[in-house]
């Protein structure tokens, strides 16, 4: 698991920690010191921990004038005993809404398990209000991951599956795949 690194071919264009606006701005790296861990193996000190002991994310890019978030995560995103979904949405999400962002492209390729919460959907359907004219849209995430979220009725609040399997990001300028994905997206939406 530590061998696994989040997407770095972009930043030349975008670095949270550097990024005044961002929730990770400041924040530290040590390439030589690995302290996270996912049931006790390690991973690579570049994914950013957000409070929860499954769930790390890694924010790729932002243009807060296109008002767009592209998000890598990475672990196991397990609702149903650490609620990854608050710290998520309170760690993450909000602060980048707060600056006006209402679109966001979730990757999920290095997600390898999702446990549901059959009691409450409160903090997607919360995200999905604030987003208002804009959507959430996940990429890339394994079968059985979409299988839990149609089950869990996450397909309400989040864009994902068919077209929207684009295993060709990492081909692409960061613009010019969030162009590739609205389009996708109002597509689906018309």
């Amino acid at each position: 698991m530590q061998e696994i690194e989040p997407y770095y071919n972009w930043e030349k264009y975008y670095v949270a920690s550097r990024d005044k606006r961002s929730p990770f701005y400041k924040r530290t790296y040590n390439l030589n010191y690995y302290e996270n861990d996912i049931y006790g193996y390690y991973v690579h000190p570049l994914w950013d921990f957000i409070g929860t002991e499954t769930l790390y994310v890694k924010v790729l890019y932002v243009d807060y004038t296109k008002a767009f978030a592209i998000i890598e995560l990475f672990g196991e995103w397990n609702d149903a005993i650490h609620n990854d979904i608050m710290f998520f949405k309170r760690q993450v999400i909000d602060p980048i809404l707060a600056e006006g962002v209402n679109q966001f492209i979730l990757l999920g390729e290095n997600v390898l398990d999702f446990h549901g919460n059959t009691d409450s959907d409160d903090y997607y359907a919360e995200w999905f209000e604030e987003v208002e004219d804009g959507w959430i849209t996940a990429l890339n995430f394994r079968l059985h991951i979409c299988q839990e979220w149609d089950k869990f009725r996450l397909d309400y609040y989040i864009n994902f599956g068919g077209t929207l399997e684009f295993l060709g990001w990492r081909t692409l300028m960061p613009e010019q795949f969030y162009e590739v994905v609205k389009k996708l997206i109002i597509r689906r939406l018309a």
